[in-house]
Order: C-alpha cells, then structure tokens, then sequence
C-alpha cells in the first residue's frame, strides 16, 4: 500500500530556512506530502521524474538560481508544473519563466490561500503531464527496439506507402519489407496496423 497521500508530493527549493519551513507546516497540514531542498543542485541530485508532484522555488537562490533549475527541468522534458517564489523586484523576471512554461508565480510575502490554491491546480495539471511523459517514454522504449531499417519502414507506413513502394524507395524486395513488417508489429505489440499508427504518432495504441 502506497504511504503517499492522495493530495500528492509537493517539492520546496528554497536557500531560507524559515521559508522552507513555514511552508512545509503550511502543506503538510493540508494532507501535502513536502519534500525540502536547500539548493537547485541538490533537488536535481535526487529528483524522481517517475512521481506525480509540484515543484515550489525560488527565484533567487545562491549557486544555481531557480531560473537555470527551469531551464534545467525543461532540457530534461520535465512534466514537472513549477511555481515561483518572488520578491517585488522579481516580477518580471517571473513573467518570462511563464513564458518557458512556469505555472505561476507568488510574490513575497505570499497568502496562504493564494498558495494553496495554486499547488491544488499544479497537482491536478500534473497528473495529466505525468500521465502522458509516461506514455511518452513507453512509446519511445518501443520505437527504440526497433533497427535502423525497419525505423526507416515504419516511417513510409506512416507516410501511407504500399509495400511495393517501400521494396522501390529502400531497394529491398517486397518479402523483405513483409517481414519487416511483421517484425515491427511484434516489437511494438501492434495487433493491427491502426495500433501501429497509434504508437508511431504519439497516440496510446488499442487496448485488447
């Protein structure tokens, strides 16, 4: 049985001590399971990109601020919703962290509710973001078994090529394309070629 709460997990990067803790106490005790870091570095070094959560830092930060833990998160394909704490001075430099996919961002000193209700929202985006990263990484595992060949054949099925037309355009004969096909539909555990699009578009393929 899983030990997490059903509200989810709730990451606090932050340098001061009294903000991580004031902020901690906060979601705790709204049944948040919170997780503190002292540094973007140290966050990074134990961050588990598998778990449903949200991530609350600051902007300004000794060492690695929070903007380049961003940029950081969104280099690594992230589905990480993120809000950021500012001072007054700070908002614009918030606004462009919206622009690179930042949820939110509350000033200093923040309202609880405000807060909470932002966190509720980040949580709820991030069972969506979560859900397809997952489905995402399935699908790249997939399409990584394939070989370069039989990529390039899945390529032209997509592209709605005949059998024919693929033997001509790989110079391969037709038999080899048939059993490059029967063999791309076994690695992806495609039953039909309607599933086989799925997977190759991004789509979750049938369910049997």
């Amino acid at each position: 049985m899983s030990l997490i709460p059903k509200k989810g997990t709730v990451y606090v990067v932050d340098d001061d001590e009294g903000v991580r803790d004031s902020l901690q106490w906060l979601l705790e005790g709204k049944d948040y399971r919170v997780r503190c870091y002292d540094s973007a570095e140290t966050f990074l070094s134990r961050y588990d990109a598998r778990e449903v959560a949200c991530l609350i830092v600051d902007i300004r930060m000794g060492g690695m601020t929070g903007l380049e833990l961003q940029d950081r998160l969104v280099e690594r394909k992230s589905p990480l919703p993120i809000v950021f704490i500012t001072g007054h001075g700070d908002v614009p430099m918030a606004v462009d962290t919206m622009k690179k996919g930042a949820m939110d961002f509350i000033q200093k000193p923040f309202e609880e509710s405000a807060l909470l209700n932002i966190v509720e929202r980040m949580l709820e985006l991030a069972k969506d973001a979560f859900s397809e990263h997952q489905q995402s990484a399935s699908r790249d595992a997939l399409l990584a078994k394939l070989t370069s060949r039989e990529a390039q054949v899945l390529e032209r099925i997509v592209a709605g090529r005949l059998n024919k037309q693929i033997a001509d355009d790989l110079a391969i004969s037709i038999k080899t394309v048939e059993a490059h096909r029967a063999n791309i539909m076994e690695k992806l555990n495609a039953n039909t070629v309607a599933d086989l699009l799925k997977i190759a578009l991004g789509s979750n393929p049938t369910k049997v």
